[in-house]
């Protein structure tokens, strides 16, 4: 498993902490749906178009919760041996195949009703 320095650091803040206990693949995948919500709900009046987004205070809160996201994922992936790096490059090498350039370029239709 390819492990990143960041898991370990993670690991290490669980440990002194004694939240090893807490950090299942339940309870983690609970929390980073959580964490994800947290991130939309800063975006779920605004306007799409708007550049609101910017503003100091509300990029440093889009910082922190997607850095939260990021981590329970990351913490995710350590405790079940996944590598993050060889997974997201086979998920890549998949959506290439289920989005060829031909078929999907400058749409977004699902793989599944892209004209074939």
């Amino acid at each position: 498993m390819n492990e990143l320095k960041i898991q370990k650091e993670l690991r290490k803040f669980a440990k002194k902490r004694d939240w090893v206990k807490f950090h299942n693949l339940k309870n983690l995948a609970i929390s980073i749906n959580l964490e994800s919500s947290e991130l939309l709900e800063i975006f779920q009046w605004e306007n799409e178009n708007s550049k609101f987004w910017l503003k100091k205070n509300t990029k440093n809160h889009i910082e922190e919760e997607i850095a939260d996201v990021m981590l329970y994922i990351l913490r995710f992936a350590d405790i079940a041996e996944i590598d993050l790096e060889k997974a997201c490059i086979e998920k890549i090498t998949k959506n290439k195949k289920k989005y060829p350039i031909k078929l999907s370029k400058g749409i977004s239709t699902k793989y599944n009703k892209l004209k074939r």
